[in-house]
This record gives C-alpha cells, sequence and structure tokens, in this order.
C-alpha cells in the first residue's frame, strides 16, 4: 500500500484545497493530511487565520478524501510523521516547490501545480468567502505579491493583466496563474478585490476604474502622483463603500508601529527631531525614467511616513533640495526638511547616490535608534546618556513584508472598515502633495 502525506492550513475550505486534496489522493492508496495548528501557524507567519483548528479539520474531515487527519504543532514534525506513518510520498503545492527536497532522503516528494483558472464563485467557502484578488501589473512588486499571497489567509489571486503583454505571460506562466486578462476591465469584473503594482503614472486611472466598478483597492506607493487625483480617490472610495489601501508595507510591520508608540510615548522624552533616509543604486529600469521615475516618486512616501506619524502633519514650513540626472531630468537625490512648531525633521532619498540608511529619532531623554535598512523594520534601540539604560527590541517579519499590506487589507475588507489607522488617508494625501511639490520644484 503506498501512504501520502500533505500539509496545510485548510482555512476556508474552498475548491481549491479540494482539487490539492483530490490529486494528492490519486498519488497512493491512502492520505494523510496534516493540519497546521494555530499557535504554528503563528510561528511561521501565515496571516488572517479565519477558522480554529477543530474548524479547519473538520472541513477536511467533510471533503471525504482524508483516510488520516494529523495535526502539525512544530517546526520539523514532518520528518517525525514520515518517519511513524511509514508515508511513501510527501506532497504539496507547487509554491513550496524546492522547499522540501530535503524531505526526498526520507520518501518521494511530490509538487503538485497549483489549480488554474479557478473563477471567483468556485472560490467561495460556505461561511465567509475566499476573496478573489485580481492583480494589474507585472513587475517586481506583482511578482513579490502572488509569492506572498500564498501566505495570508483567505485570498486567492485569480489572475493579472499588464499593458506588457510578454511580462504578463512570462509572470503567469512562472506563478501557475491563469491566463492574463485581455484588459483591465476584465480582470476588474472579474475579481472581488484589485491590487495595482502598474506604473505610478498609471495608478490613478486604474483606481479609479476599480472603485467605481464597487471593488476594493490596494494600490501601490504612492497612491498618485498628484494630490488632487488621491483626494478624489479615496472620496470616491467612501462615497462607493469600498476600502482603498496604499501598500505602503512599512506602516503594516508591528516593529515600525512599536517603535512609533514607544516614541511617541514618551520612552525618549520630547521628540525634537526625525531624520530618516532611504537610499539604493538604480541604473535602469522605470526607475529612472521620466516623467515618472526617480527617487521622490520611488521611494519619497517611506521617510514622511515616519516623519508624520512620529510628529504629525501640521508643520508650519516644507523646503527641498533636489538633484537631477542632466539628460533625463530625473531627481537622482532629494531632501525635504519639515520645520515643526517643536521639532525639526529630514527625509533624504536616492538612487543615483548612496547613503546610510538609518532612521534616528532625537528627544529630551535619549534618541531612538533603527539601523538600515529600517524601513524593512525589524528591530530598533533606544539610546540614552547613561548606556546601562539603553534597550533594544526585536521584531522579526516574513519575506519581502508584502504579505503584511495584504493582510490589513483582507482586514479591512471582513470588519467593512474603509480605512485603516496605521496608514490613514490623511497621512497619505499629505505625503502624495508635498511629494508633488518637490518632484515640481525647479521645473516649473
Amino acid at each position: 500500500m503506498t501512504t501520502v502525506i500533505t500539509y496545510g492550513t485548510y482555512d476556508l475550505l474552498h475548491e481549491g484545497h479540494r482539487r490539492l486534496l483530490e490529486r494528492a489522493k490519486a498519488l497512493g492508496d491512502k492520505l494523510i493530511v496534516g493540519v497546521t495548528s494555530d499557535s504554528y501557524d503563528r510561528q511561521r507567519g501565515k496571516l488572517n487565520v479565519h477558522d480554529k483548528l477543530l474548524q479547519r479539520v473538520a472541513n477536511v474531515r467533510a471533503t471525504g478524501l482524508a483516510d488520516e487527519i494529523v495535526v502539525e504543532e512544530y517546526e520539523g514534525q514532518k520528518i517525525h510523521d514520515i518517519e511513524k506513518y511509514d508515508v511513501d510520498i510527501f506532497a504539496i503545492g507547487s509554491d513550496w516547490r524546492g522547499k522540501f527536497d530535503y524531505l526526498g532522503d526520507y520518501c518521494e516528494v511530490v509538487y503538485l501545480e497549483r489549480t488554474k483558472g479557478i473563477s471567483s464563485t468556485q472560490l467561495r467557502s460556505v461561511e465567509d468567502g475566499m476573496l478573489a484578488l485580481g492583480i494589474i501589473g507585472a513587475g517586481r512588486s506583482a511578482r513579490r505579491m502572488v509569492k506572498e499571497s500564498w501566505r495570508v489567509s483567505g485570498v486567492q489571486i485569480l489572475g493579472l493583466y499588464s499593458r506588457d503583454i510578454e511580462q504578463a505571460l512570462e509572470l503567469s506562466q512562472e506563478m501557475e496563474l491563469a491566463q492574463p486578462a485581455s484588459s483591465a476591465q476584465q480582470i476588474i469584473e472579474e475579481s472581488d478585490a484589485v491590487y495595482i503594482a502598474s506604473p505610478h503614472g498609471t495608478h490613478y486611472e486604474y483606481a479609479k476604474e476599480a472603485i467605481e466598478a464597487g471593488k476594493d483597492v490596494l494600490v501601490e506607493n504612492p497612491i498618485t502622483l498628484h494630490g488632487d487625483e488621491a483626494v478624489e480617490l479615496y472620496n470616491l472610495a467612501k462615497d462607493r463603500g469600498v476600502v482603498l489601501l496604499e501598500a505602503a508595507k512599512t506602516a503594516y510591520f508591528t516593529g515600525f508601529r512599536r517603535m512609533v508608540e514607544m516614541a511617541r510615548s514618551g520612552g525618549i522624552g520630547k521628540i525634537k527631531a526625525v531624520d530618516a533616509t532611504f537610499t539604493k543604486l538604480i541604473h535602469d529600469g522605470r526607475e529612472v525614467e521620466a516623467p515618472d521615475g526617480g527617487a521622490l516618486s520611488e521611494m519619497g512616501t517611506y521617510p514622511l511616513m515616519a516623519i508624520f506619524k512620529l510628529l504629525g502633519l501640521e508643520y508650519e514650513s516644507a523646503s527641498w533640495d533636489v538633484f537631477r540626472e542632466s539628460e533625463s531630468g530625473v531627481d537622482t537625490f532629494a531632501r525635504i526638511s519639515l520645520k515643526y512648531p517643536h521639532a525639526i525633521a529630514t527625509a533624504t532619498v536616492g538612487i543615483g547616490v548612496k547613503s546610510e540608511g538609518d532612521l534616528v529619532v532625537s528627544g529630551t531623554q535619549g534618541y531612538l535608534y533603527m539601523p538600515a535598512p529600517w524601513w524593512l523594520t525589524d528591530n530598533f534601540e533606544l539610546r540614552y546618556e547613561d548606556t546601562r539604560r539603553n534597550r533594544h527590541f526585536f521584531y522579526p517579519f516574513e519575506d519581502s513584508g508584502y504579505r503584511y499590506e495584504l493582510a490589513e487589507f483582507v482586514k479591512a475588507i471582513r470588519a467593512g472598515k474603509l480605512t485603516s489607522f496605521k496608514w490613514k488617508p490623511e497621512e497619505s494625501i499629505a505625503t502624495v502633495k508635498l511629494l508633488e511639490q518637490a518632484r515640481k520644484s525647479d521645473l516649473l
């Protein structure tokens, strides 16, 4: 008898889960299904799990496909289970391809191709429903979002659309998605919600089309390049009763939120200065191409986010220095300075200049330090005159961090909340307006 084992969370059990179980069962005579425990899901970075363990086990049992069900509770248990149950084949979805090759020392490892072309109707579970997410764009951010979506419970990528047909086909094949949509209208109509990761200058038109169609929208930062467009989109989303969220991932990291809370609650006394720097060397691609490229549009959201979260939006004056590449006119280095009634702040960005990408928050009793790359917030330190008082805090996150913005998006939809306090519309709008002013400052 050939024994097959597979594992998963099986939250909001849907047609995709069922098909995977059917294919695993077809590999042998007996199928053992491992269902992850609640604590193990949290430990491995699985976000927004809706059903409790007992419900998930009951749902798997109700399929009639599992001959035996076990609970996966810790890292490394797969080896134990394979040996204990004399397993011949370990089967898992192809999104994990390569991850479990080490199990080949114990049994045969089979990666099952992901189910392509499942409609949003087929994705529905009985109670709460899966969110069928359509993607507009096929670049780096879209690729990362597809991978990260596999770690957020309750969401399934339905497919994508891109004006770059070759790039769309390549990404769809690589990520085992359905055939790319022929138009933005098609992917919007077929999806429950839309993630927009197209070039910056197209965010407004795609977001507006999706919102007008009654879809919840997650938009990569900057949400738009123009302040009036950002205001229009947020107002339109409010009128239509849909979620509009800017995908500025740092805002949704636990470490970043804890840093803000620590600083604003008096951990370093009164905040007197914030200095945030974000630079990376980029030599080609859309980031260095006019009219939408440049350091300000590419990275400016993040340092301004830190400043606005720490000091608020009521600054008295703003100034900036912008250096441009002579031929293209694209800004390669810029510094925005803000003056508040009782504090000052600087936001420094660069794509043609490399600098220490740290965040320093100066206070009357000490200072808070976040090392580079601070926008991937996993640790920070409170430092004092008396170094014996120094404290270090760690908040690790998984992979590229896209799952956290997606999880916040799904959470807002489920809760019926149109915005998130972690990155408010007024903060997003203020950022867009300031970046627009700086970007146009010497081009008038």
